[in-house]
């Protein structure tokens, strides 16, 4: 796995839950969208809005990849048998970046789990991480930093 030398754009989106579902909502707001979770009837399809500019390819797939891993991290808590916070949050930066002449990914987590011990928060965070099909997809192809939040 090689090393991102000069980034070119980097995607980020912040992404929080809810009963009904859950949000992802790019740093600049170009991308807005209503997060389900399959077979969640309470909100059968992802809702695009307030579009503008364009979001970019790294965004599109950090906001993926949140609603993915979020989901991941209420599966792993309940089998844990652990509260999640209502203010949970994940944070995913995805970097599209250049080592020489070759294009590259990137990502970084921060994993916001407030009120939870640090050394449980980060076991669901790195289980999740575990399951979670698009981490799974990546592991080993692209550098990946999982942080963990507390407070």
């Amino acid at each position: 796995m090689s090393k991102i030398e000069k980034v070119l754009v980097t995607g980020k989106t912040h992404t929080t839950v809810s009963g009904a579902g859950g949000t992802s909502r790019g740093h600049d707001g170009s991308v807005n969208i209503e997060l389900s979770s399959p077979g969640n009837g309470a909100n059968p399809a992802h809702v695009f809005s307030a579009i503008q500019p364009h979001p970019t390819a790294e965004q599109l797939f950090a906001g993926a990849w949140s609603a993915c891993y979020i989901a991941a991290v209420g599966l792993v808590a309940k089998e844990m048998k652990v509260a999640l916070p209502p203010d949970l949050s994940v944070d995913i930066e995805v970097d599209l970046g250049m080592t020489g002449q070759a294009y590259f990914l990137q990502a970084r987590f921060n994993v916001r789990i407030p009120g939870v011990a640090h050394d449980v928060a980060t076991a669901i965070a790195h289980a999740a991480d575990e399951i979670c099909p698009y981490s799974k997809a990546t592991r080993g192809n692209i550098d990946v930093a999982l942080n963990v939040f507390t407070s």
